[in-house]
């Protein structure tokens, strides 16, 4: 083949490929257990081209794995390939799927073309495309000339206690990027896009929210502050709210919103005197975190006036912001979004797709630090997180051929002396 980058991609080993995610889903690593998935993937990378591999704590038993290429010379464009190592948990898949041939969620089960299991595609399809799409350089007799940042880091998944903080993220943005002259030119971060290239997504944020009345016996209500009345009119104040937010869509992210997603009242035969609920605001590129709680402040003390209670707004999920994670967009014409779009033209024969990501992950972190970035990799983020998680195997092959020769093409390669 006259183009290296080409003779890359045909150098990535399908059954090699399957039989590493297959490890990976066999090594469980729910947040925040993350530790054994990482000396596994340290060993990976140690044995795949890789010239430098650091594991490092985040925080007391919560690994980041920092690995660098050791063959490049500088002379070409820099690149990080970045995942997280943790999983959500399983106990969805057990119930669903309980007495049945898939009731293991880390066995890593086929069917119909699919691999089924427990983070195989959020996001260790992922974290494997990255590692066989460096081996495959190697493989094709070549070495990088510009270097590659693997990063692969714990706490990026929510729901389990006191994690999913991006803790991990937050820790290598300043290990590696805080005090560099030059950042990094680009970055791919390896969760599930179907194969499109995602070059924006959502900001988030998520406040509860309490209400405290008082208590009083059902017979004398006149002695008590209905905290569940005032909930009804905190309720409906922000229904209220969410209809402003509508119109003027992102083209890719469509409109913003707000969801109660939990509520909670009651009384032991009594005028309830606590009222709570959680929600989460979708926020759009260009929106101020600061300003959208101010607003949610602003709603619930109104109410709270109105009805007599006292209250409380609390933020429980920070990620690159106090009260949230921040919304991210990079143009379609940029250089790496143009380079990878071309990647998937020649390794599949199909037109690349510019879309939105309908979640919020860790790039925005990378773009605090001057790395702008994307979202690529095989699978559908809708299975994820669900006990129908699955990874299809063409995809899976066919999209990590394309990383490989995006790796390739970005970076530039040359024949290897060995």
């Amino acid at each position: 083949m006259n183009d290296p980058a080409a003779s890359v991609a045909a150098a990535v080993d399908p059954g090699s490929l399957v039989e590493l995610v297959l490890e990976a889903v066999r090594i469980p690593s729910v947040t925040p257990n993350e530790g054994r998935f990482a000396e596994w993937l340290k060993v990976q990378l140690e044995s795949g081209g890789w010239g430098e591999v650091d594991l490092v704590e985040a925080a007391p038993g919560r690994p980041n794995l920092y690995a660098r290429t050791g063959d490049g010379q500088a002379e070409g464009r820099s690149l990080v390939l970045a995942g997280h190592l943790d999983t959500v948990h399983a106990d969805d898949w057990v119930t669903e799927w309980k007495d049945s041939a898939r009731e293991d969620p880390f066995a890593g089960h086929f069917m119909d073309g699919e691999i089924w299991a427990r983070g195989v595609t959020d996001q260790k399809g992922g974290v494997c495309s990255v590692i066989e799409a460096i081996r495959a350089i190697h493989r094709a007799g070549y070495r990088l000339r510009g270097p590659v940042i693997g990063l692969f880091v714990c706490d990026e998944e929510s729901g389990q206690p006191g994690s999913g903080l991006s803790l991990g993220m937050r820790t290598a943005v300043q290990d590696l990027f805080a005090d560099v002259g030059s950042p990094p030119d680009f970055a791919i971060y390896t969760e599930p896009t179907t194969g499109a290239i995602y070059t924006a997504q959502m900001g988030f944020l998520i406040a509860d929210i309490t209400l405290v009345g008082k208590s009083a016996y059902f017979g004398r209500p006149e002695l008590g502050v209905d905290a569940l009345k005032a909930g009804h009119a905190l309720l409906g104040a922000l229904w209220d709210y969410n209809d402003t937010l509508s119109g003027a869509a992102h083209r890719l992210l469509g409109e913003r919103f707000l969801l109660v997603t939990t509520v909670g009242s009651g009384g032991n035969i009594a005028v309830p005197g606590h009222f709570e609920l959680s929600l989460i605001q979708k926020l759009l590129p260009g929106d101020d975190l600061d300003k959208a709680a101010s607003v949610l402040r602003e709603i619930t003390a109104g109410v709270a006036e109105e009805s007599g209670v006292s209250f409380e707004v609390t933020f429980s999920a920070p990620r690159d912001h106090s009260v949230g994670g921040t919304p991210d967009e990079i143009p379609a014409d940029h250089a790496g979004v143009e380079e990878l779009a071309r990647a998937i033209e020649e390794t599949t024969g199909g037109k690349a797709r510019i879309e939105g990501a309908p979640y919020w992950s860790e790039k925005p972190l990378l773009r605090s630090v001057g790395i702008p970035g994307v979202y690529f990799a095989a699978g559908d983020i809708a299975t994820c997180h669900t006990p129908f998680e699955r990874l299809p195997i063409e995809e899976f092959v066919s999209l990590t051929r394309t990383l490989a020769y995006f790796v390739a093409s970005w970076c530039g390669v040359e024949k290897s002396a060995t």
